[in-house]
């Protein structure tokens, strides 16, 4: 089906050398809820990894709420990210955010990520 918009597990990254590589290679951005690494990858499509600390984010309740609202709002811009792989690490000020704020804040950064990624694309 081409109009899911799912979240397969070739989309995320999942191993220490791919976070590795991304925190080595790529371009910082963020704002006051989050702090996301983009690093431009060959897998043709973005790939989102996440690092939500336990200092950052507080207890698993708080932890996993940010991570689901993370991935959901991946998951709605995937067509609009290019093909980058994508840290995700949270602030603390993300623990006392509401939903709606957190998910306008990774809007932004989303279309941050884009608009950056498109003029240092590898030619």
């Amino acid at each position: 089906m081409q109009g899911r918009l799912t979240l397969p597990a070739r989309l995320r990254l999942r191993r220490k050398r791919d976070f590795d590589a991304a925190y080595a290679r790529g371009r910082r951005t963020g704002d006051g809820f989050f702090a996301v690494t983009a690093s431009v990858n060959q897998a043709g499509a973005p790939r989102l990894g996440l690092a939500v600390a336990v200092r950052a984010a507080g207890g698993a309740v708080e932890r996993n709420r940010i991570r689901r609202i993370i991935r959901e709002s991946f998951r709605l811009h995937q067509r609009e990210i290019p093909a980058v792989d994508l840290v995700v690490s949270v602030r603390p000020r993300a623990r006392e955010a509401t939903a709606e704020t957190l998910r306008a804040s990774l809007a932004a950064l989303w279309k941050k990520v884009g608009e950056q990624c498109a003029t240092s694309q590898p030619s």
